[in-house]
């Protein structure tokens, strides 16, 4: 009995891609620009609404491809706005994907792998593990979720998404080909168009890869620095072990270097009680960011479960980012937001098999010291 062929995804496929598909074909690469639009402007999953393409070349189509996003499997609307959707994926782990609305802005936050394999002290996914990185298609698939949610797919009316931010959980840098296709896709004129501006990758520095980056795309860049130093960064980021701060921050302004216009970083700095809010952290904050251009986001710890570490005080917030203000750094306080549906900042889960027994350890040690 032969084997049935699986089936081609075109929902993760950037223009050039698609294009080299059609090419396979005996196609014209055009067919790209048009099965582009259907899929990512107007949510169409079905090969039979695609009217312009002949019904020769949709027949083909459904037997050797197919356009399938994540199955939604949760969906809920914080008090504040913030919607949150768990996504299941092929091996039936899910992902969190969230949704911030903040007047006429709309920002997406991404997931790149299913769990996180960095373990940062502060952040629950990490608690959870690694189980593996996500395609192409699952990761745009959560924008084309999330736009779907929102009907009619129209792309002239107002946009619901206006930023996508690939800050959900796992590290973007260690799934960088499926990261880079799904970015250009978010970024495709025949896509989703979102500005270069509009759309920000997150590391906590995988400093090859960073330099990886600047070649092959000119996104918006942020920083989940979290520490002044390396002694204290060790502890919270274990990484830095490997890519220690000043070949991070090095690798940070070749990026920047490369960008056409002139464009600044975005350091995340989650402030964590007693741990790294300190006045004396700031002012370590304001030499070591010295001639970089950037902005600083400060991030209040949002508690979970495993974890003995507590958010700081407002006051101690604020006298945090008055020093680094009186320094002439742009520097926000990061509302939190939707923290009643587990949506903050640092608290994205899903349903991951922990393939390295993290949470199992993480749990134990809870039970040996309550």
């Amino acid at each position: 009995m032969t084997a049935v062929a699986e089936k081609v995804n075109l929902l993760g496929m950037p223009k050039a891609k698609l294009e080299a598909f059609f090419e396979s074909l005996g196609e014209k690469r055009f067919r790209a620009q048009q099965v582009l639009q259907w899929i990512h402007q107007r949510g169409v999953d079905d090969f039979d609404q695609m009217t312009n393409v002949s019904k020769a070349l949709r027949e083909k189509l459904k037997q050797v491809a197919e356009i399938r996003g994540p199955e939604v499997v949760y969906d809920e609307t914080s008090r504040d706005g913030t919607r949150k959707w768990v996504m299941r994926m092929d091996n039936g782990n899910s992902v969190e994907t969230v949704l911030i609305p903040d007047g006429e802005r709309g920002t997406l936050c991404v997931s790149s792998q299913i769990g996180c394999s960095l373990d940062c002290t502060f952040c629950s996914t990490g608690k959870r593990g690694f189980n593996r990185n996500l395609t192409a298609a699952e990761i745009i698939g959560q924008l084309w979720v999330a736009r779907k949610a929102f009907m009619p797919f129209d792309p002239n009316l107002e946009r619901p998404i206006t930023n996508v931010v690939m800050m959900g959980m796992g590290e973007p840098l260690l799934n960088f080909e499926n990261v880079v296709d799904a970015m250009n896709l978010m970024m495709e004129d025949l896509a989703y168009g979102l500005s270069k501006r509009r759309v920000t990758l997150s590391t906590s520095g995988v400093v090859p890869a960073l330099d990886r980056l600047g070649e092959v795309t000119d996104v918006s860049l942020a920083i989940s620095l979290h520490a002044p130093n390396d002694e204290l960064r060790n502890q919270l980021v274990p990484l830095n072990r490997k890519y220690p701060i000043a070949e991070l921050l090095a690798a940070t302004r070749r990026y920047l270097d490369r960008l056409a216009d002139k464009r600044k970083v975005t350091i995340e700095y989650t402030l964590i009680e007693g741990v790294n809010d300190r006045l004396e952290h700031a002012r370590e904050l304001v030499t070591l960011l010295r001639g970089l251009p950037c902005k600083v986001n400060l991030i209040p710890f949002n508690p979970f479960p495993e974890s003995d570490f507590k958010r700081p005080s407002m006051n101690a917030t604020r006298r945090f980012q008055s020093i680094l203000q009186e320094a002439g750094y742009i520097t926000t306080i990061r509302t939190t937001r939707g923290d009643d549906i587990d949506a903050a900042c640092g608290q994205l889960v899903g349903r991951v098999e922990d393939r390295t027994r993290r949470s199992q350890r993480y749990i134990a040690v809870q039970h040996v010291n309550p």
